[in-house]
């Protein structure tokens, strides 16, 4: 042990010798930069044989080194300034965030406590009137009477759980329920077939909207709508991006709901709407009251979020994501109030809307600097389809509108899964793939995302696509996609052997949309 001791002691000062030398070394070089005594001396012992043009240079020469000296002395102390400023700025920048959002948790804490106590205020007194306790004690509601004294409104009572009031707080979604009291359906087109959807639809964008598109973008449409009820539609501006969802709507004479979404979107308020305390109803939104009134009808319906990710997805759209993963589509029900009236819509069952199946939601999204990533979360429910191509104009017979039942469309989905299901020898592909990725970069495909491949691929077949795009499709917008998260500066190597692992393994010119993005991604990084 103590042979050891003494190796580790001379071993640390040989090495500590070095750190001083260099210390020692750097001290001496800056006492040689700035011995002014040693420049007078040199230049007392040259300049006498200077001449006047000596005299001139020399003098020159002086000035120029203390001038570069100054500058460079300038140049630290502006630098030093401003490294403090902005060290300044940041610590005053974080306490501020910090200020900030401790005031955010405040505010969320104390409407939370405010929603709980008008909650209960609203289940005892049906939100106006007064109620009796069981002691003989009125609760008034409503303002001040005469001298300062209770002012009672109306009477409202629990029974079962339902208050009984004479008020209303849902003033468009009754206008829904007494639209729907006369509604006749009108008579649908069940004999067009999927593919016979797209060439009608691309025809009446042709000849009536005079909006172009490839067959294969709405084949994607339609088979995203099979595969999932959140689509996106993303890519750069003036591609048709929000025409796309705007036009299917005047063709199937079922008018899409837009929804513009704002920077200040926060919660899903701003989307279904809330209940206002003070008047004591309900601020409805067009979203809600399409909601409401999908569930008495068959016809197709959309939303479109239009700008998405102008503000956080995960915010306001959080609580619909996770009903709309539900497996049973019996559960798909968003609380809108905590409580039921007497005098609620008919079918708003104990402050609780249903989800009906024939709605879907369409987002727009940009990718830029005024916008929010989506994440993983968001793609992986919906279906994102690329437009990154202007329309080429082209001449199509003039074709009307049509009606198109949901329950026709969803038969042909259904008949679509049976007809056309993806290939064993595809599926034996993709799962070889899927090892592939796993082990050579640590990223697995997922149950859901496969599922959505078995409902997405058969109804763009049938759509009039061929197996191996759709495959290709999902294979790029929904698994190569994750890759961005990865370092791919490190993995260029791994991406061209995936490459050339899928040229092999589906065939060349077979996966063309993955190919090209992982080229793009090799660039990008």
């Amino acid at each position: 042990m103590n042979g050891f001791l003494k190796w580790f002691f001379a071993f640390m000062s040989e090495m500590l010798k070095g750190y001083a030398e260099i210390v020692r070394g750097i001290g001496s070089g800056v006492k040689q930069i700035f011995n002014i005594k040693n420049y007078i001396e040199i230049f007392k012992e040259y300049s006498t044989d200077f001449g006047a043009l000596g005299w001139i240079l020399s003098i020159l020469a002086i000035i120029i080194v203390v001038a570069i000296y100054v500058l460079i002395a300038v140049m630290i102390f502006l630098f030093i300034r401003k490294y403090i400023r902005f060290r300044h700025s940041l610590v005053s920048n974080e306490d501020l965030l910090e200020e900030i959002a401790l005031l955010q948790r405040r505010v969320m804490k104390m409407a939370k406590e405010k929603d709980e106590i008008m909650a209960m205020k609203v289940a005892q007194m049906g939100g106006t009137g007064t109620m009796t306790l069981p002691s003989g004690q009125t609760v008034y509601a409503g303002g001040e009477g005469e001298e300062g004294a209770p002012a009672p409104v109306a009477v409202g009572t629990v029974e079962d759980g339902v208050v009984q009031t004479t008020d209303y707080r849902f003033s468009k979604l009754i206008e829904v329920d007494n639209f729907y009291k006369t509604y006749t359906p009108p008579e649908y087109d069940n004999e067009i077939t999927l593919e016979g959807i797209v060439d009608t639809f691309r025809n009446f964008a042709c000849s009536r909207m005079h909006l172009y598109y490839e067959p294969k973008t709405i084949r994607l449409f339609i088979a995203g709508m099979a595969s999932t009820k959140l689509i996106i539609l993303q890519g750069i501006s003036g591609t048709g991006k929000t025409s796309l969802p705007y036009s299917f709507g005047k063709f199937l004479q079922v008018d899409t709901t837009i929804a513009s979404v704002q920077p200040s979107w926060r919660d899903r308020t701003e989307l279904f709407g809330y209940f206002n305390e003070f008047t004591k109803n309900f601020n409805e939104t067009e979203v809600l009251k399409r909601i409401y009134s999908s569930g008495y009808n068959n016809d197709v319906n959309l939303i479109l979020l239009d700008e998405m990710n102008i503000a956080r997805v995960e915010y306001y759209f959080a609580e619909m994501l996770s009903i709309l993963e539900m497996p049973n589509a019996d559960e798909w029900e968003l609380d809108i109030v905590p409580n039921a009236w007497s005098t609620d819509p008919v079918n708003l069952d104990k402050g609780k809307i249903r989800i009906p199946q024939n709605i879907w939601y369409i987002g727009t999204a940009n990718n830029d600097d005024s916008t929010f990533a989506i994440s993983d979360k968001v793609y992986d429910r919906a279906q994102p389809i690329n437009l990154d191509a202007k329309g080429v104009a082209f001449e199509a017979p003039d074709t009307p509108p049509m009606r198109l039942g949901f329950d026709h469309l969803d038969k042909l989905f259904h008949e679509a899964f049976d007809k056309y299901p993806i290939s064993q020898e595809s599926l034996k592909k993709i799962q070889q793939l899927d090892l592939w990725v796993i082990e050579k970069l640590r990223v697995a495909f997922g149950n859901r995302i496969l599922k959505q491949m078995n409902f997405f691929v058969p109804v763009y077949v049938a759509c009039g696509g061929d197996e191996l795009d759709g495959i290709d499709y999902v294979l790029a917008t929904k698994i190569f996609r994750k890759f961005e998260s990865l370092n791919l500066a490190m993995l260029r190597e791994e991406l061209r052997e995936l490459c050339t692992y899928m040229n092999k393994l589906f065939g060349k010119n077979k996966m063309n949309e993955s190919i090209a993005y992982l080229e793009r991604l090799q660039k990008l990084f």
